[in-house]
């Protein structure tokens, strides 16, 4: 048995927190709001984020950073990519000894353009930190906490890392695979998100099924292209953290991302989509990261500029399809060399 504490009571936080104390491990959720904790610990439920849900009684809750570092020897980090900073923060305050960390955010900072495992190892005492491990995959939280069957991967460069998180997560409905390859596993999970956002368009301009295939074949694509200049192994990306969560991001109405582009699509404004939505939408931030990290290394991402174009500049969602459709004609296998 393990002392896990997961840093975030959202859906994903929660349903992680659930596989781990159903695994029998000694799991602790942080949260910021003290009702929330309390809520936990008193009712077994988590009403905003998983509303139809019973925790297990085994399952706790806080809203104190102290108790966090004192409980654990592992950290599953599941805060938006927006507040990781903040939170290593509040956790550097009262580290005392040396964790395992895991995180399950999928985004990219803009500007600085880091990977959610190097914004980490930069805001964290490196004294206190044994390992960081990403877990990622094509994974809801609302089928996570049913027991539908999941599949995810643990990825670390320290295999024993990676193989010591599959081992605390793996059970018979939430099966965990281990990958050396950091890069490819952040990237993919990071941009499905930004692909997802716009296949949730297609959808709000009811443009069918052909539109969303060719979306997700040719947003795994520009994935790839990036995700390989950044030193991914291309065979990730045709994984369950490459192909897989595309899929899933795109096509399920669990999807925040989707959900919110489908409202774009519909004509609505991004500030009103982010407001009805009332939860974070990664997707949104990570485009401005896609549309840098493109410039960056000089690597032609047609979608996620197209979707940059839409989110802050104002152009009409059919307009930029329009753009995409018209683009000047290549092969299709040409992308796969390079």
């Amino acid at each position: 048995m393990e002392k896990v504490c997961v840093l975030g009571a959202g859906s994903w936080g929660t349903a992680l927190a659930m596989v781990l104390a159903e695994n029998g491990h000694d799991t602790l959720v942080w949260t910021h709001r003290a009702e929330q904790a309390e809520e936990i610990n008193q009712l077994h439920t988590n009403k905003k984020y998983l509303p139809e849900t019973i925790l297990p009684v085994n399952l706790h809750a806080t809203s104190d950073m102290a108790q966090v570092a004192t409980h654990a020897e592992t950290i599953v980090v599941a805060v938006p990519t927006k507040a990781i900073r903040e939170v290593c923060e509040k956790l550097t305050a009262e580290l005392t000894k040396k964790v395992l960390f895991v995180h399950v955010s999928k985004g990219i900072e803009p500007d600085s353009l880091k990977r959610i495992s190097e914004i980490l190892a930069e805001s964290l005492p490196a004294m206190y930190v044994e390992e960081i491990v990403v877990l990622s995959g094509p994974s809801h939280a609302e089928e996570v906490v049913l027991h539908h069957p999941t599949t995810v991967t643990a990825a670390c460069a320290n295999i024993d890392a990676a193989e010591k998180v599959q081992d605390l997560f793996m059970n018979q409905f939430f099966r965990v695979y281990t990958n050396e390859d950091i890069i490819g596993v952040e990237i993919g999970g990071a941009l499905k998100n930004v692909i997802a956002l716009a296949a949730g368009i297609t959808d709000g301009l009811n443009y069918g099924d052909n539109a969303k295939a060719a979306l997700i074949t040719r947003g795994l694509a520009e994935i790839s292209r990036l995700g390989v200049k950044m030193g991914g192994n291309p065979f990730t990306f045709s994984g369950l953290t490459g192909m897989g969560d595309l899929i899933v991001t795109c096509t399920s109405v669990h999807s925040r991302n989707w959900r919110a582009g489908n409202m774009l699509g519909q004509g609505m404004k991004l500030q009103e989509v982010l407001d009805q939505m009332g939860m974070v939408v990664e997707g949104v931030r990570t485009t401005k990261a896609a549309y840098q990290l493109a410039e960056k290394y000089d690597v032609a991402m047609p979608i996620s500029t197209e979707l940059y174009s839409v989110l802050f500049n104002d152009v009409e969602p059919k307009v930029a399809v329009d753009a995409l459709m018209m683009r000047m004609k290549k092969r299709e296998i040409d992308d796969m060399k390079h």
